[in-house]
């Protein structure tokens, strides 16, 4: 006679996929994974991991930054996001830097304040290409000088 043990699971924070009941319980291990039945409607699963997720805000911002010159350094300390990372997101999506030497791009961190003075100064802007984007509670100003013959 062999004894098989089943437990109640007193929180599951994952209803059943099926039925969406939470009268679940433990129904052993796969593959590292806890098993779980569903007692309405005898259907087994597994709960998959969800893993670390970074907002789409930031893979945007670091892809649009990576495209206007800045290196994955500099991305990594203006977003708190790994160089790694971003290189990755480039990889991903296929992104190809403009390779143009004429094409050296600055760039500013300013708060609301320092960026109304920034744009108030005509010239700031004369002659130049501005960029300007939102980084958190701040913005970026990336200038860079138009090209000439």
């Amino acid at each position: 006679m062999q004894i098989k043990y089943i437990f109640m699971v007193s929180k599951i924070h994952t209803p059943c996929p099926r039925c969406q009941s939470t009268q679940v319980i433990k129904a052993g291990i796969v593959a590292d994974r806890q098993r779980y039945k569903c007692k309405s409607c005898q259907y087994y699963y597994t709960v998959s991991k969800l893993g670390k997720t970074i907002d789409e805000y930031y893979i945007i911002k670091g892809l649009q930054l990576y495209l206007e010159g800045l290196s994955f350094r500099e991305i990594e300390r203006l977003l708190g996001v790994s160089h790694v990372t971003v290189s990755n997101w480039v990889k991903k999506f296929g992104v190809k830097k403009l390779e143009d030497l004429r094409y050296h791009p600055s760039y500013k961190i300013l708060n609301h304040n320092e960026l109304n003075e920034f744009i108030a100064d005509r010239n700031n802007l004369a002659s130049h290409g501005v960029l300007i984007t939102e980084v958190g509670d701040k913005y970026m100003v990336i200038k860079w000088e138009r090209f000439r013959e």
